[in-house]
């Protein structure tokens, strides 16, 4: 028997159609039910009229329980006031199984124990919305890079060398031998751009970082563009490109996903070509700078200025909470969970910010950027800032040195605004032998496992360069969240192996 997708009514007005789905959730008037069906594509109001159905079917709605897997007969009907703008007058309702006490029912609950239920918590619409979005951006990847000529092509998840440095492989025996879970299918990329010219990874990739901050997972996904003959600039021009053409994919295709999510879509409006470009020393003066420290006195005052009014709300619906109606408590409830979990990330913020105004002030050139200054960099611009040329020493054995100043690595980062950080790093790759030999054994990485790699400097090298892009980094901006432990439908991170 064929069915309708909840997605594909709006072709079916004043049509019959047969909907399979999932309770999502149930109220009841006299003499009504109406459910709110769920089946992966989106939500449905169905409106089960005692007098218009069976005895059966009244029963099998009234029986229904959150999460029950239903099957509904009925007429589809515009309503501009329901979700997806359509509901279904429904004729016939069949039970096809009951679910059990559901554990996450609509009231709040602790981000630990949804993401100890993140099997069940998937079919909340919040996770709906990100895995959609997430789906969506993937495809947007995949036709940025084949309408341009790219190959894709997969790098090995097993290897027997490190990429970004030692302290975070997680090593296993493969048959006798030492072996690592990737972490990056760059050097294999860099063999495949060799053969193909443009090529593209996609893939899982592994770093045995001990750190529970929101930027970080054990488990995720990149994407390695690698090309042959580009330089440093081109690159920069290729990942401009990118972003620009996913955010606007996404700005077309997953408004509905990005509204359920409460997405402020301006600043995604607002991403534009060109993205400002600074070189690492200029960034360092950036934040060292008078213009830095006055921006965080005054986020720092306007944080101060909302908590006060904030506070001064909640009083106010706190003294008027015993003479509402029954309707407006339940608003006034609403309303102070939302008021005190602001509170709770404004007052995070200004125990954070003068510790990053004074890591500002004082920045050593030469270090890393951390977290807090890629943060406060992108605080100064609108839309997405490129960083190039780093000191040498933190970057990846395998950039080319500035031939203008050896200190310096061809290397670049795309940074995110709105605080979000680095979502793109890459470079351009050194074609010098000996320099790329010294720089394993500086490393103190086995030769032997890198012979294979030296092998693209002796038989016809040519410049070459590439970046990886973090799905979820992206995602985590794109969607508007703090953490992107839930842009991934089951998050591996420091602690969490299951569900």
């Amino acid at each position: 028997m064929s069915w309708t997708y909840i997605e594909d009514l709006h072709r079916h007005e004043g049509e019959s159609v047969t909907l399979k789905g999932w309770m999502y959730n149930k109220r009841d008037s006299k003499g009504l039910f109406f459910l709110i069906l769920r089946d992966g594509t989106g939500l449905c109001q169905c409106v089960v009229n005692e007098e218009q159905v069976a005895p059966e079917a009244w029963a099998a709605a009234g029986a229904a329980t959150q999460e029950s897997a239903l099957e509904v007969d009925g007429v589809v009907v515009r309503d501009e006031r329901q979700v997806g703008g359509y509901e279904v007058q429904a004729t016939a309702v069949r039970l096809l199984s009951p679910a059990d006490d559901y554990p996450i029912t609509p009231k709040e609950h602790g981000i630990e124990f949804l993401m100890n239920h993140r099997h069940l918590w998937l079919r909340s619409r919040r996770p709906w919305a990100l895995m959609r979005l997430r789906n969506r951006v993937v495809m947007a990847i995949h036709h940025f890079f084949q309408e341009r000529g790219f190959l894709q092509l997969d790098a090995p998840i097993l290897t027997g060398n490190a990429v970004e440095g030692t302290t975070t492989l997680f090593a296993l025996d493969y048959f006798g031998e030492p072996a690592y879970l990737t972490q990056s299918g760059q050097l294999y990329g860099e063999a495949m751009a060799m053969a193909f010219g443009r090529i593209y990874t996609f893939g899982p990739t592994f770093r045995a970082e001990k750190s529970k901050t929101r930027r970080h997972l054990t488990e995720f996904w990149m994407i390695e563009p690698e090309m042959a003959f580009y330089d440093l600039d081109m690159n920069m021009d290729l990942a401009e490109d990118f972003i620009v053409h996913i955010v606007q994919d996404v700005l077309q295709h997953a408004r509905e996903e990005l509204a359920v999510l409460g997405r402020d879509l301006a600043p995604l409006e607002r991403v534009r070509k060109p993205f400002p470009r600074l070189t690492y020393s200029e960034a360092v003066d950036l934040l060292r700078s008078d213009a830095t420290r006055q921006m965080l006195d005054e986020r720092m005052e306007a944080l101060r200025q909302e908590q006060a009014a904030l506070e001064h709300e909640r009083a106010e619906n706190r003294a008027a909470y015993d003479r509402a109606k029954k309707w407006k408590k339940r608003q006034i409830d609403a309303r102070e969970i939302e008021i005190n979990q602001r509170i709770e990330e404004i007052e995070e913020m200004l125990r954070n910010l003068p510790q990053w105004q004074e890591s500002a002030r004082t920045f050593t050139w030469g270090d890393d950027f951390g977290g807090s200054d890629e943060t406060v960099l992108t605080w100064h611009f609108d839309r997405p800032i490129i960083v190039h040329r780093y000191p040498a020493a933190v970057k990846a054995f395998y950039m080319k040195r500035d031939p203008e100043d050896d200190r310096l690595a061809l290397g670049m980062d795309v940074l995110a605004p709105e605080g979000y950080g680095e979502i793109i790093g890459g470079g351009e790759r050194a074609t010098d032998l000996a320099f790329l030999e010294a720089q394993v054994r500086e490393h103190g990485l086995p030769r032997e496992a890198f012979e294979w790699y030296f092998d693209l400097r002796r038989y016809g090298s040519v410049p070459h360069s590439g970046f990886g892009l973090g799905l979820e980094r992206t995602l985590t901006w794109l969607a508007g969240i703090k953490h992107l432990r839930e842009t991934i439908p089951f998050p591996r991170m420091l602690g969490r192996l299951t569900p």
